[in-house]
């Protein structure tokens, strides 16, 4: 995997799971790490164990304001923004449509869909005018696919991954990189939120067949190097088996 040193990776909803295990991969190949959540607790805790190239900023992604300030923090700190990782996302609520509270579900609509649209609308005027940049997003196979009581987390991702494509439409031309990344079902408190719903199927996977937090993390460290350049504009699936021996996992 290519040194990073140097570059300056933003990562929202880096408190835990995938976000907390790409923060420490790329810390450790040399990138300096904002790191971005509402509990700012668990960045400050995480930004002290990697040290002085972490920086921990509280954020609310569906608050433009919000990231729009963080990016500016991040760019006073280390000069500029090289990567920007949009892996806040929140499952609930997870209910049948009939009895879904609308104030809940539009919530799930801010995080999910509006905080990627903050998080790509902060760092692109400067991206474009350096001619370069990569933004990847967390993508769900629930983007692609209905599951029962699951349709605000569905719809906000469905509506993610277009986002992503219109973003790479408007900005290869410029030198951007911008995709997306499915790693499957990941081994984080997300899944035992699910698997504590007991709805649909997806809450009746046994635990041992969740991918471990750091597999995403590699997925979007090779992802932001040369070799996943055929992959532009496009969503990257973990579970495609020719795609985790290209990353070297197994």
């Amino acid at each position: 995997m290519q040194d990073m040193a140097g570059k300056t990776v933003v990562i929202t909803g880096a408190s835990r799971g995938i976000g907390a295990a790409t923060a420490r991969l790329f810390a450790s190949k040399g990138a300096n790490v904002a790191l971005l959540a509402r509990s700012t607790g668990d960045i400050e805790g995480l930004a002290a164990e990697i040290g002085p190239q972490a920086l921990a900023l509280g954020c609310d992604v569906s608050r433009f304001a919000d990231i729009e300030h963080a990016i500016a923090q991040t760019r006073a700190r280390f000069a500029a923004v090289d990567i920007l990782i949009n892996n806040a996302g929140v499952i609930e609520p997870i209910t049948h449509l009939a009895n879904a509270d609308p104030v809940a579900w539009a919530k799930a609509i801010e995080i999910n869909l509006t905080g990627v649209f903050n998080g790509v609308r902060a760092v692109l005027p400067a991206m474009r005018d350096a001619g370069q940049g990569t933004i990847i997003t967390v993508s769900s196979g629930a983007a692609h696919n209905p599951i029962e009581a699951w349709s605000s987390y569905c719809s906000s991702k469905a509506g993610a991954a277009m986002l992503t494509r219109c973003a790479h439409l408007e900005n290869a031309a410029r030198g951007l990189r911008i995709m997306g990344l499915s790693p499957g079902t990941v081994a984080t408190q997300m899944q035992r939120d699910i698997k504590t719903s007991g709805i649909n199927p997806v809450s009746q996977l046994d635990w041992e067949v969740h991918v471990p937090a750091e597999w995403p993390a590699e997925a979007l460290a090779w992802m932001c190097s040369a070799d996943a350049d055929a992959w532009l504009g496009e969503e990257i699936s973990l579970r495609d088996e020719a795609i985790r021996a290209r990353i070297g996992l197994s």
